[in-house]
């Protein structure tokens, strides 16, 4: 016998119908999956400070049939660490023109702008922002890429904000009901 629940989440329906064909979403790393700070050790090493409602995400966008990418300007063991445990296989780092290393990675999935989202923060995200299908940015992001987003998420860059925009992916590709089914557990007499 099949549990019937209504998921927590809902998203106005013109986002969904814009983020419908998306299976490419590429984040920065900066301001988005980290709440943009760079915290440095005493030896000069900048560490980051991950959220794992966000990790959560990019797995189960994966799981979607969704490749989640990154492009980011800065890259660091502890960034590659990070992406690696979350099974984040398709990267450009440290790159500040975004703009090929989008093109490249679309190439390399044999996609196109239109079946491709993206979350950014400033200045170099905008190039790309620009062209996706579907274009997102956190609260504390710079104004110009507030004005690109389709979407600005209720939180914060690596507080949860790129979750938020996994968990619109995921409704949007009619998945997100599916992946959340096994986490629940079953109402007593079912």
């Amino acid at each position: 016998m099949t549990d019937h629940f209504s998921p927590a989440l809902a998203f106005p329906p013109e986002l969904l119908l814009r983020a419908q064909g998306v299976r490419l979403a590429i984040f920065d790393v900066d301001g988005v999956l980290t709440d943009g700070g760079l915290y440095f050790s005493g030896e000069g090493e900048a560490l980051k400070r991950f959220n794992t409602l966000d990790g959560h995400g990019l797995k189960l966008l994966a799981r979607a049939g969704i490749t989640p990418a990154v492009i980011s300007g800065r890259d660091s063991p502890a960034l590659r660490n990070r992406l690696t445990a979350l099974g984040v296989t398709h990267l450009r780092l440290g790159t500040e023109d975004k703009l090929p290393a989008a093109a490249a990675l679309m190439a390399e999935l044999s996609l196109d702008w239109s079946q491709t989202a993206a979350m950014g923060d400033d200045w170099p995200d905008l190039p790309v922002m620009q062209r996706v299908a579907f274009a997102c940015a956190p609260p504390n992001a710079h104004a110009e890429a507030l004005a690109l987003a389709h979407h600005v998420t209720a939180l914060r860059g690596g507080e949860g904000a790129a979750r938020e925009f996994c968990d619109l992916l995921l409704v949007a590709s009619g998945h997100y009901r599916a992946l959340l089914q096994p986490y629940l557990a079953p109402k007593e007499g079912a």
